[in-house]
């Protein structure tokens, strides 16, 4: 909500928060707080993200911590680049600068910058959303990676047995 609220001092953006976790009471507080819960959509959880995320310009992913980052994964296979921190598993799945943003945690001013900046920049966005959904394709489409996998179990099949 904090990078958020940057943004909405320069564009008349609105954000979906998807899902339930912990901090939604929290991030309700603050958006009422920062006078932009007219902004806000408070979604909860949900079945069909991928219909949400293709409506979105932009992923925010502000975390402190992430696993693997399955959500800039299901952003950028619908076309959306993150905005992330440079956290967990997020930096082997953003290409910065080319897929989308990193930032260290924290750093709202950056972020929210960054997220001002594509926003106003179409072109550049346009660019980026396209290089979000290649690399997707590429490196996570079930159609590239089980051929991968198969080679690989063959491979392991093959060798003689000890």
């Amino acid at each position: 909500v904090h990078t958020f609220a940057k943004v909405t001092r320069e564009l008349p953006a609105r954000l979906m928060l998807i899902g339930d976790g912990p901090d939604c009471s929290e991030a309700e507080r603050l958006a009422v707080s920062y006078g932009i819960k007219n902004r806000i959509h408070f979604l909860g959880k949900q079945n069909s993200v991928e219909d949400l995320l293709s409506l979105a310009d932009l992923m925010l992913m502000p975390s402190e911590m992430e696993s693997f980052g399955l959500a800039a994964l299901e952003a950028m296979a619908c076309s959306v680049p993150s905005i992330a921190t440079r956290v967990g598993g997020v930096p082997e799945l953003v290409d910065d600068g080319v897929t989308g943003m990193l930032f260290p945690v924290g750093d709202t001013d950056g972020m929210a910058a960054a997220a001002i900046d594509l926003l106003t920049h179409k072109n550049r966005l346009a660019e980026m959303s396209y290089a979000a959904r290649q690399t997707a394709q590429k490196l996570f489409c079930s159609s590239n990676v089980i051929p991968l996998y198969e080679r690989f179990y063959d491979g392991v099949l093959a060798r003689p047995a000890m």
